[in-house]
C-alpha cells in the first residue's frame, strides 16, 4: 500500500511537471529547425542569420557595452512614459467618472487622439521637441493613457449604485468612501488596463525612437539595419521582446499581491 502511494504521488507529480518542459523543449525545437534550413539552404546570413550567428552577435554587443547602454536608455523613456501616463489616466479617469457631463464632451477628442497612428505623430514630436528624450516619452505616456483611463473609468462605473448609497446613508465622507469603495472596486480593472498598458509602452518607445533618435533600441535597429547587420536587429528586437515580458510579469507580480483578498491567481 506504501509503494503504491509513493508511485502513484510521483506519477502525479511527474504529470504536473510535463506541462512546465512542453514550452522550452518547443523554442528549443523551433531553432533547431530555424538553424538547420538557414545552413542548407543558400540564403545570405544578411537576410535571414542562424540563430547561432544571433547569439554570438548578442555576445559581442553585451561585451561591449553597446546593447546595455541602448537598452538603458529605452528603459528610461520607458518608465518616464509608463509613469507619466498611469499618473494622468488616473487623475482623468476619476475626474470624468465624477462628472459624466463633462466626459461626453471631451471623450470623443480623447478617442479621436488614440485612432491616430503612433508612426504619423510621432515625427511632429521629433520636430516640435527635437530628437532627446521628451519626445519619446511623450509617445511612450500617449500610448499608456488611454488603457488606464479606460480601466479607471469602467471600474468606477461597475461600482453597485447600492454600495454607495449604503455609505451615503452611514454619512461617509468623500475620503472613505475613496478609500474604502471606490479604490478596492477598480482595482482589478486598473491592474488589467495597467497589463496592456506596460507592453504598449515598448511599443511607444521603439516607434518614437525609430522616427528619430541618437540612442536606444529603436535606434540601435536603424543603424543596424543600414549596415545590413541582420543579427543586431534581431538582437534588438529581442531585447524588446524580453522587456515588454518583463514588465507584464511584473505587472501580475505586484497584481496578485495587491488583490491578494480576492485570490487573485
Amino acid at each position: 500500500m506504501v509503494n503504491e502511494r509513493i508511485e502513484s504521488k510521483l506519477s502525479s507529480s511527474s504529470k504536473s511537471m510535463l506541462p512546465r518542459f512542453i514550452p522550452p523543449f518547443s523554442i528549443l525545437i523551433g531553432l533547431g529547425i530555424w538553424e538547420f534550413a538557414v545552413r542548407v539552404s543558400s540564403f545570405p546570413t544578411f537576410i535571414l542569420p542562424p540563430p547561432s550567428m544571433i547569439f554570438d552577435r548578442f555576445l559581442v554587443s553585451l561585451r561591449s557595452g553597446t546593447l546595455l547602454y541602448h537598452t538603458g536608455i529605452t528603459l528610461i523613456e520607458i518608465a518616464f512614459g509608463l509613469t507619466i501616463g498611469i499618473l494622468s489616466g488616473i487623475l482623468t479617469g476619476f475626474f470624468l467618472g465624477k462628472h459624466p457631463a463633462i466626459e461626453q464632451v471631451l471623450f470623443p477628442y480623447i478617442v479621436a487622439t488614440q485612432s491616430i497612428p503612433l508612426a504619423a505623430i510621432a515625427p511632429l514630436f521629433i520636430i516640435w521637441l527635437g530628437s532627446g528624450l521628451a519626445p519619446k516619452i511623450l509617445i511612450c505616456s500617449l500610448v499608456v493613457y488611454f488603457p488606464i483611463q479606460i480601466s479607471v473609468l469602467s471600474g468606477l462605473r461597475d461600482i453597485p449604485r447600492n454600495y454607495r448609497d449604503l455609505l451615503k446613508s452611514m454619512k461617509v465622507g468623500r475620503g472613505a468612501t475613496l478609500i474604502y469603495l471606490e479604490i478596492p472596486a477598480l482595482l482589478p480593472a486598473f491592474f488589467s488596463g495597467l497589463r496592456i498598458s506596460a507592453t504598449l509602452s515598448v511599443l511607444g518607445a521603439v516607434v518614437g525612437e525609430l522616427s528619430g533618435a541618437s540612442a536606444g533600441l529603436g535606434y540601435l535597429i536603424n543603424m543596424a539595419r543600414g549596415q545590413y547587420d541582420t543579427a543586431m536587429v534581431f538582437v534588438s528586437v529581442l531585447m524588446l521582446m524580453c522587456l515588454a515580458i518583463f514588465l507584464y510579469g511584473l505587472i501580475v507580480w505586484i497584481e496578485k499581491r495587491a488583490l491578494r483578498w480576492q485570490a487573485v491567481k
